[in-house]
């Protein structure tokens, strides 16, 4: 399941691991004008764990997800 909301500076994605048997912590999903952050809680410390990715990487994750192992440079 997962939520989605706009925001005056971003697009909001909220992911719900509710069909895991060991439910992981939400994940919130920041998407900005020149990058996007990952956010989760880490249920041992309960402090939030934070990613930044530029749109350059975020366009080489979406990339690699379709792609065999290996080593790519993405035309731009």
């Amino acid at each position: 399941m997962f939520t989605i909301e706009h925001d005056f500076d971003a697009t909001v994605v909220t992911l719900i691991d509710e069909a895991a048997v060991h439910r992981q912590e939400d994940i919130t999903i920041n998407a900005f004008e020149d990058c996007v952050v990952i956010e989760q809680i880490n249920p041992r410390t309960e402090e939030m764990q934070r990613i930044t990715l530029s749109l350059a990487q975020l366009a080489d994750l979406t990339a690699a997800l379709n792609l065999p192992e290996g080593v790519y440079t993405r035309a731009k």
